[in-house]
């Protein structure tokens, strides 16, 4: 079964990134405020002072205005660095250099923090490839946020950030595949009530 799910998160994930490349500059932009827009008001309804992020890519639904707005408030963002050992440091984000971790995503430059950083945030952000009608989030394969989140003993609330057309009906899943509590999209923010670590 296990065989079966990954070739088929393959398969999944090569149609998704696909969709992202052919996306038009002005779709995305368009979908990139208003996503800015939802997770400000999810962050806001938190009432949030700290939370864990990630600085999107260019094919990427967009989180830097948000975290630009972040910073502007005084509100503690973590970034992630990933690690050869397939674990998370994180480091202060602090919106002024980036630089580029071994996978080549962008991070801050500033103090690296342990994995247990995270521990701390009121608000977890993650990329998804696509997220299911149950919570449940498929990645990009590399196992760095099923890995973070399954070891958190306490765990916040977790929101993915996806394209509308990315919350499907059903993923296929791993026993190691970690739910979230809600996404926001484009269209919104939608939460999942089953949604449980």
């Amino acid at each position: 079964m296990t065989g079966d799910a990954d070739n088929a998160k393959r398969a999944l994930r090569a149609e998704l990134r696909e969709r992202r490349r052919l996306t038009t500059t002005r779709t995305r932009e368009s979908a990139d405020a208003s996503i800015s827009s939802h997770l400000i008001e999810l962050a806001t309804s938190l009432n949030v002072s700290s939370i864990s992020a990630y600085l999107s890519t260019p094919d990427e639904p967009g989180t830097r205005e948000f975290l630009a707005w972040a910073v502007e408030r005084d509100i503690r963002v973590l970034l992630p660095i990933s690690r050869e050992d397939g674990l998370l440091d994180w480091a202060t984000f602090d919106g002024s250099e980036e630089a580029a971790d071994h996978l080549g995503m962008p991070t801050p430059t500033t103090e690296v923090l342990g994995p247990i950083a995270i521990n701390d945030v009121d608000l977890i952000i993650v990329p998804a490839a696509a997220v299911d009608a149950s919570g449940m989030r498929m990645g990009w394969g590399r196992g760095y946020f099923d890995k973070t989140l399954g070891s958190m003993e306490k765990r916040p609330p977790v929101y993915a950030v996806i394209f509308d057309n990315e919350l499907l009906d059903s993923v296929p899943r791993e026993v190691h595949d970690q739910p979230v509590n809600g996404v926001v999209t484009p269209s919104g923010i939608t939460s999942f009530d089953s949604a449980t670590p």
